[in-house]
């Protein structure tokens, strides 16, 4: 799931080689929080979070199959200084 995930974060971004996704799970739900550039931050969220929205919806399909819960968050970057 961590692969289709990646593939899809990184057909939308520009700056493909700043996109991680860190996975953990907890209680039985897989928590996966994408890294993107802060450039590219608006390009995965989309106008009125439609894109992040999508793309959970996409997720949730091989979460289904393999009976699972999963929670896709983006991490807000810090801004120091």
């Amino acid at each position: 799931m961590k692969d289709a995930l990646h593939f899809l974060v990184t057909s939308i971004v520009d700056n493909t080689d700043a996109v991680s996704i860190e996975e953990t799970e907890q209680e039985g739900v897989i928590n996966f929080i994408i890294h993107v550039a802060k450039e590219d931050m608006g390009k995965v969220i989309g106008k009125e979070g439609k894109v992040i929205r999508a793309i959970r919806n996409v997720m949730k399909i091989p979460a289904i199959k393999q009976q699972k819960k999963i929670h896709i968050s983006i991490a807000e970057e810090e801004v120091s200084g």
